[in-house]
């Protein structure tokens, strides 16, 4: 979690989810929201119950629409948890519900792009706070900036 946002965030952060809603507009309908995509989400899902089943020590469990996978070795997720189609792959902190919602917005994210999820989740870049996916996931929620940080 970032303790101090730097100033600005906000409008960069604005600026970012318009970058990619321009991004969208490039996006054939077809791929988006369709079979198609169902079908890169249903492979992200099976990509990441292999994943955690081979890697997780912990509980694995059915929550707010996504299987949870915990117990994972540091190396095997990035930052405090990634979202691979419809599980959600983690170590030992705790898992809230608040962090919950937003690794279920990117469930729906993953519905929504499929297969091209990937690929723009690295285009969109590392940084949360100008990540289009992470900012409509809810940076609170995700624990990359304190609840009320201005």
């Amino acid at each position: 979690m970032i303790a101090r946002p730097p100033a600005g965030w906000r409008d960069r952060a604005a600026l970012a989810v318009t970058r990619g809603e321009r991004i969208d507009r490039w996006i054939p309908g077809i791929l988006l929201d369709s079979p198609l995509s169902l079908l890169g989400y249903a492979w992200g899902t099976t990509v990441g119950w292999v994943w955690g089943s081979v890697w997780s020590t912990g509980r694995v469990e059915r929550r707010e629409g996504l299987w949870v996978f915990t117990g994972m070795p540091s190396w095997s997720y990035g930052r405090g948890g990634v979202c691979v189609g419809g599980c959600f792959l983690t170590g030992t902190a705790p898992v809230t519900d608040a962090l919950l919602r937003h690794e279920a917005t990117h469930a729906r994210q993953w519905r929504r792009y499929g297969f091209l999820m990937p690929l723009l989740y690295l285009l969109a870049g590392r940084n949360p706070l100008t990540n289009r996916f992470e900012i409509l996931a809810g940076l609170e929620d995700g624990n990359y900036v304190p609840r009320g940080a201005r």
